[in-house]
């Protein structure tokens, strides 16, 4: 054996034994590279911690965030006993503002599976259900798109707070259900032109040939495929849906009081930012930097899952 073949067998068999990297590794590997992206996502976790473990890591134990008035503390700047101050009713903004991020997070993950629920099943059937149901429902999706989305959202609000017989008891629900109701549509075109791009693909046809059902075909084959796309869209949906609920709280149309969302401290606090600033700017200051952080992060999900950047 000459040295040249002793050379090529070994170089061989590091290939052979390298470990194969499928779709997601190789994407986890490239979001790893970017730093933005990085730092989005050690920041979000952070925040996250701090307003889901917030009765732990913070002062919402000693200052209640609804209730904990103390009328000789009104209108306080930063200061070590409150670190974002106290409102015009004497409550740490600290407690406060950990609850807003609580709940903004909350209102806009729930928005993104209503959105995920019908715009996948919704562009699903308009790809694979034939022609007269594609036109159907994309004509269906038209006329949602129309709509202005925050009046839309407002009216929709209003149908379910109706106190005379709401439909849903929950506020948080009726704030999730307004907004989903109206975000899907993008979600909905995004899945059916990767349908119709995977239908015509040549393993979908192999599956077609082998005798496979169309479900099979579509549980294993044309779903899983349309993932990557649907990750970087809920990613980007989620800061419109902070920012959704946010427009809703100043306006008047969300959570009512005292309940702690950002955008009603933004709104209670505008009456009051001469005299003191920091009241607006820390719970705006969230509402930025959520949506900040959730924008780089889809980001870096775009890049590190787009096929044509490998």
């Amino acid at each position: 054996m000459t040295t040249y073949d002793a050379a090529g067998i070994a170089e061989f068999e590091k290939i052979a034994v390298r470990p194969q990297r499928n779709l997601w590794s190789d994407a986890f590997r490239r979001l790893r590279r970017n730093h933005l992206a990085m730092v989005a996502l050690v920041l979000l976790a952070t925040i996250t911690i701090l307003a889901f473990a917030a009765d732990y890591v913070s002062n919402i134990e000693r200052y209640n965030p609804y209730d904990d008035q103390d009328f000789s503390r009104i209108q306080e700047g930063p200061s070590w006993d409150h670190f974002f101050g106290t409102d015009n009713l004497g409550r740490d903004n600290w407690a406060r503002v950990l609850a807003g991020v609580r709940i903004s997070l909350q209102i806009a993950i729930g928005t993104q599976i209503v959105v995920v629920t019908l715009g996948v099943l919704v562009g699903s059937l308009a790809a694979l259900g034939g022609r007269t149901i594609d036109n159907l429902l994309m004509r269906a999706t038209d006329i949602a798109y129309a709509f202005p989305d925050l009046l839309f959202i407002i009216l929709m609000r209003a149908v379910l707070l109706d106190s005379s017989a709401p439909v849903v008891s929950d506020e948080r629900v009726q704030i999730i259900l307004a907004i989903g109701l109206i975000n899907w549509t993008t979600l909905a075109r995004l899945v059916r032109g990767q349908m119709l791009s995977l239908h015509e693909r040549d393993f979908v046809t192999a599956a077609r040939a082998m005798g496979a059902r169309r479900g099979r075909i579509v549980a294993l084959h044309m779903l899983p495929n349309t993932l990557g796309p649907v990750i970087v869209a809920v990613t980007f949906g989620i800061p419109l849906a902070i920012f959704a609920e946010a427009a809703l709280g100043f306006l008047g149309f969300g959570l009512t009081p005292p309940t702690a969302s950002l955008g009603r401290l933004v709104s209670d606090g505008y009456a009051y930012i001469q005299t003191n600033t920091w009241i607006v700017v820390f719970p705006a200051a969230s509402i930025a930097t959520l949506m900040l952080c959730f924008t780089f992060i889809g980001d870096g999900l775009r890049d590190a899952l787009d096929p044509r950047s490998r």
